[in-house]
């Protein structure tokens, strides 16, 4: 669920990053502008070491660099140059998975490469008139689950168990809240723990919620937040450290409510959800990501939220600190702490190191 017309608004990308009013200053990241080979918006990034990183966008677009971002190969997959890809998951220089929406049912699709962006099949196409799939992840290579806005009362998500064939979960999906669904805003709306853990972040409805499984999809627990949820508002994105400790940051698309940006973290997988201190962003927080990988402990977050900024925090809310001019990025993700990228409109791909 997300507008298709949303209009970007662009600034310079300093390098330095300012501390939040009323906090001292700490050792701040090193932002390093990147070329991708296209101007088409970038909507996902996904590394899968501090060398190959996947990227991919509006108008079919993909990018791929195997040099950590020093050189980037664009290129547009066959029969979808008018689809936006929201969501890609980068496997290995080779392979790699692209999730995308457009304005018929047909147009949500995923893709697989295994030739390194030489050649694509689809692997699915919805027929379902009232679904959109906003964002997919992956436990390993050849499993993973996608997530659709709840169409009837009912979310028509799917699993993928061999790398080939995606499978409708819907009936082990919680019941829908009205009009619930999710935000195709950086791919980030569905996150992956371990072998069996995943987290969904919701909004659209009377409360934005986060779907929790334990046993890869077979079983799904639903889980109240404090973000702001309407049709318009939610929780965007989430992000998960261990099996317990985890972020979820979300907002407002509406500009009359531009102060909705928030973001809460769980201790309890999920169960329970506490606002932390209030990120120097406005609007709605399409991305966020853990500097560090899942299991090693670090609470470095760094959120994006498109024209509204960007910031990034050493304690998981309790301090933020702005990174000054980095607007209408979309989304954030990292390898290592030296290892990070930002996409976002027009083609633009910023390195994030810690």
């Amino acid at each position: 669920m997300f507008s298709r017309s949303l209009v970007m608004f662009l600034v310079a990308t300093p390098i330095a990053a300012l501390a939040a009013p009323g906090k001292s200053t700490t050792a701040q990241p090193t932002l390093t502008p990147q070329s991708s080979g296209t101007t088409s918006g970038l909507i996902a990034v996904s590394p899968v070491n501090p060398q190959v990183v996947w990227a991919s966008g509006r108008f079919g677009t993909f990018v791929v660099t195997t040099d950590g971002g020093n050189t980037w190969r664009a290129g547009v997959v066959p029969g979808a140059e008018e689809l936006q890809f929201r969501d890609v998951e980068g496997v290995s220089a080779k392979v790699a998975y692209l999730q995308s929406i457009g304005n018929n049912a047909t147009d949500f699709r995923i893709y697989k490469t295994v030739d390194g962006g030489a050649s694509w099949t689809m692997q699915f196409q919805n027929q379902n008139p009232a679904a959109f799939y906003d964002c997919f992840a992956f436990w390993t290579p050849n499993r993973g689950i996608s997530h659709s806005d709840s169409v009837d009362g009912v979310f028509p998500n799917l699993r993928i168990t061999d790398g080939v064939n995606w499978q409708d979960i819907s009936a082990n999906m919680p019941p829908a809240l009205p009009g619930e669904g999710a935000f195709a805003a950086s791919g980030t709306c569905v996150a992956t723990q371990g072998g069996q853990n995943a987290w969904i972040a919701t909004g659209a409805s009377t409360t934005a919620r986060v779907l929790a499984t334990r046993d890869g999809g077979d079983t799904w627990e639903a889980y109240d937040t404090p973000l702001v949820s309407s049709p318009s508002a939610g929780a965007f994105t989430v992000a998960f450290r261990n099996p317990w400790n985890g972020i979820v940051g979300g907002g407002d698309l509406d500009p009359a409510f531009p102060n909705n940006a928030a973001t809460a973290t769980s201790s309890d997988g999920g169960a329970t959800w506490t606002l932390t201190n209030a990120p120097p962003v406005t609007g709605a927080i399409f991305g966020l990501a853990y500097a560090q990988g899942a299991g090693n402990g670090s609470r470095t977050v760094v959120i994006t939220a498109n024209a509204g900024g960007a910031a990034w925090t050493p304690d998981e809310g309790d301090t933020w600190y702005s990174l000054p001019g980095v607007t209408g990025y979309w989304a954030v993700a990292f390898a290592s702490p030296q290892a990070g990228w930002l996409v976002g409109t027009d083609g633009r791909i910023l390195k994030i190191s810690f």
